[in-house]
């Protein structure tokens, strides 16, 4: 099998905010051994959402026992459930607290199978990539299909309404469950490279200069790259900016590795 290391990190920048909202975390399970969960969320008026989608994915995560080699579908469902406690749980407390907390939510499991799913909630996002060359991207083209057909809508009125109190997809909004898109990839190789990212940063770059900024660097270098230039291309007018960069490169010899000292 292919071997790779996993090169990997995170960076945020407050941007022209009072406070910071994002929460990002690259995460392993306790009981899943070269699993790595990587997961980044936007608080919506707070950062009460974004540290709880953080708190329940670890808990989660820490649980997850994968067994020999879980399906793509299991590991889908893993990220659903990330997702679903997380919405009960604030719901749960906006009722005790009188105040409803929101937040979007990107999660990525890559496993040691040589594969990754990942899952999304609103408007941050997750790249893949490959050489540079973006494959896929998460968007909300799905959630407005499912607007159209579960809500009987017109299309044009979910496109322009889907950030309304009652259709806007979040975790913590009482009126509508979050609404997940799952994605999968097999056969990982050295080139491959996700990015998870805020509005606060993917407002700013197209798919190209994404893809070119996290191949032709490393995730550290790659990463201040991108917030200095947002903060240059929103004028001081940014908001939160965040991100996850995940990179595949070559294993090196004697089987060591970037992440954790461990070759996937």
């Amino acid at each position: 099998m292919t071997t790779y290391k996993i090169e990997a990190g995170t960076a945020q920048h407050i941007g022209n905010r009072p406070q910071q909202n994002d929460r990002v975390a690259l995460l392993t399970g306790a009981r899943a051994p070269g699993y790595v969960l990587a997961v980044l969320s936007d608080g919506i008026a707070g950062s009460a959402g974004s540290e709880q989608v953080l708190h329940t994915a670890r808990q989660v995560f820490d649980a997850f026992k994968p067994g020999d080699r879980p399906s793509l579908e299991r590991i889908g469902e893993l990220l659903r459930e990330i997702v679903s406690e997380t919405h009960l749980v604030m719901n749960m407390n906006a009722v005790a607290n009188k105040s409803e907390a929101h937040a979007s939510f990107v999660g990525l499991v890559l496993t040691p199978h040589r594969e990754a799913v990942w899952a999304h909630v609103g408007e941050s996002r997750l790249y893949r990539f490959t050489d540079g060359k973006c494959m896929a991207r998460t968007n909300d083209a799905a959630y407005v299909e499912h607007l159209v057909g579960s809500d009987r809508l017109p299309e044009e009125a979910a496109r322009n309404h889907r950030k309304s109190k009652l259709l806007l997809n979040v975790l913590g909004n009482s009126r509508k469950d979050p609404f997940v898109t799952v994605g999968s990839h097999a056969d990982l190789a050295p080139g491959d490279a996700f990015l998870l990212c805020s509005d606060g940063l993917w407002h700013f770059f197209t798919d190209a200069e994404l893809g070119a900024a996290t191949s032709k660097a490393t995730p550290r270098q790659a990463a201040e790259m991108l917030i200095n230039k947002a903060q240059e291309r929103s004028q001081g007018k940014g908001g939160n900016c965040t991100m996850a960069i995940v990179k595949l490169v070559k294993a090196v010899p004697e089987g060591m590795a970037a992440w954790g000292g461990r070759t996937v």
